[in-house]
């Protein structure tokens, strides 16, 4: 059986952590932050779990992140 290819686009989005979980950066934190309060952009910074309705599609993407 020949070598999975991992998506390049998702491999710099997603990272796994050590207990099998996929985390995520959240989004709205690059532009148009005049409007958005310190306290939005504060939580902006934290990164996030991948939702489990999204969890098998993003593990596809990513055949070697276990």
């Amino acid at each position: 059986m020949p070598k999975l290819k991992t998506k390049k686009a998702a491999a710099k989005r997603f990272s796994g952590t050590g207990t099998g979980k996929i985390k995520k950066m959240k989004t709205n934190k690059t532009h148009i932050l005049g409007k958005k309060s310190p306290k939005r952009k504060r939580n902006l910074r934290k990164a996030n779990l991948v939702n489990k309705a999204n969890l098998k599609q993003v593990k596809r993407m990513l055949p070697y992140l276990d």
